[in-house]
Parts: structure tokens; C-alpha cells; sequence
């Protein structure tokens, strides 16, 4: 059965399961203190990869707990203030966000909390253009180097639901704000646009009479 022959109630009050897969455009937010800094920086291309789960509350309204793994960062241009050469991080973290999520027919908007831990990271400094640099692990713990395993921040943004066969396809657009300094040195919070594509399956007629 295709998702044309549902109703905009039906269809939003549907719980289901989503796989995806997608690039990430992230980078830092040095904070007033480290203003100069701004002028240097450029996004990273990172990825992610994870699992949501929509929870039909109403005809109108949902709510979505997800579970991602994460590869974000951000890129100083060399001659920056801070590294003088160009400059590299990579974090890795498993991320778990929680929209509430509105619908109208196939359109919605949400919005939530995420909270982020990070499993490692690494830094490479170039000191020329000339010199690759060395890629290091990043450290975590109190020192003036190091940092911070937890993250916390909120998401928001919209979706379009299309459907392919038996297959809904989600296509999600949503800008993540980071509100702890997740480093020691310098002030750092994570920045991301994040434009995904979600497979999930298009519940049996039969659980869809259920639900009214």
C-alpha cells in the first residue's frame, strides 16, 4: 500500500523506525573572547550515521529519540592567530537528541535537546604550506590542552516525507547549536547544518485501522 492512500491523520500519528546516512557541515564558534578568529575558520566535511524512532502522540504531533554516530570539526586557515599554521579537528562522539516534532500532511518541524559524548579526536597543525604537519590524538581530561568528553546543545529544523514503494523517504534539514566550550585552550562550540536522508518502512494497513 502506498503512503498516498493515507491520511494526513493517519500518517502523523504513525510510529516508526528510520535508518540513516549522511555528511555533516560543521565548524566552531570561538566566542566573543576569541572574535578574531572567526574570519579564519571553514567548515569540515564530517558524517553521520544512527537510528530514529517516531512515537505518534497525535494526529499532530510526535515525539522522535535518535542515536547517531557523529565525525565533526572545524578547519583554521592558516596565518590565524591561534595556530599560525592551518589547523584540523576531528571529534568522533555518539550523539542523543529529542524533538518534538508538529506535522501538517507531509511537512514538519522539530526541535530538541541533543546531548553529546566524544570517544576521541585528533588535531593536525601544518606550520607551512609546504609542511603537511602531523595528525596527534586528542586529549581529555583538566589539563589546559585537553577536552571535554560531554557536549550539549539543541536542534531544529523541518522535513518532507516522500514515498518510494513500500519505503517513506525523509528528507530532514536541521542546524545544531552547541552551548558548552567543549575545549580548555580556547573557547570552541560545536556549529552543524545537517541535511539527511531517512529510510523507514510504511506501517501494515493493519496497525494503521488500529490507531483510528
Amino acid at each position: 500500500m502506498l503512503l498516498t492512500s493515507l491520511s494526513p491523520k493517519s500518517f502523523s500519528q504513525t510510529s516508526k523506525f528510520g535508518i540513516s546516512l549522511n555528511s555533516l557541515t560543521t565548524n566552531f564558534n570561538y566566542g566573543k573572547s576569541n572574535s578574531t578568529l572567526q574570519s579564519y575558520k571553514k567548515n569540515y566535511r564530517g558524517l553521520q550515521a544512527g537510528f530514529s524512532y517516531q512515537v505518534g502522540i497525535s494526529s499532530a504531533f510526535s515525539i522522535v529519540p535518535e542515536i547517531y554516530f557523529a565525525r565533526k570539526g572545524g578547519i583554521l586557515k592558516g596565518d590565524n592567530p591561534l595556530t599560525i599554521g592551518k589547523s584540523t579537528v576531528k571529534l568522533y562522539s555518539i550523539e542523543m537528541p529529542l524533538l518534538a516534532r508538529v506535522h501538517y500532511n507531509k511537512l514538519y518541524l522539530n526541535a530538541g535537546p541533543y546531548i553529546g559524548y566524544m570517544l576521541n579526536g585528533r588535531i593536525k597543525n601544518e606550520e607551512s604550506g609546504t609542511v603537511p604537519g602531523k595528525s596527534t590524538k586528542l586529549t581529555f581530561g583538566n589539563s589546559v590542552s585537553d577536552f571535554k568528553r560531554w557536549d550539549f546543545g539543541v536542534l531544529a529544523g523541518a522535513g518532507y516525507n516522500f514515498t518510494i514503494k513500500k519505503k517513506i523517504l525523509t528528507l530532514d534539514a536541521r542546524y545544531g547549536y552547541g552551548l558548552i566550550n567543549i575545549s580548555k585552550d580556547v573557547q570552541r562550540y560545536n556549529r552543524m547544518l545537517n541535511i539527511s536522508l531517512v529510510v523507514s518502512k510504511i506501517p501494515r494497513k493493519k496497525s494503521l485501522d488500529k490507531q483510528g
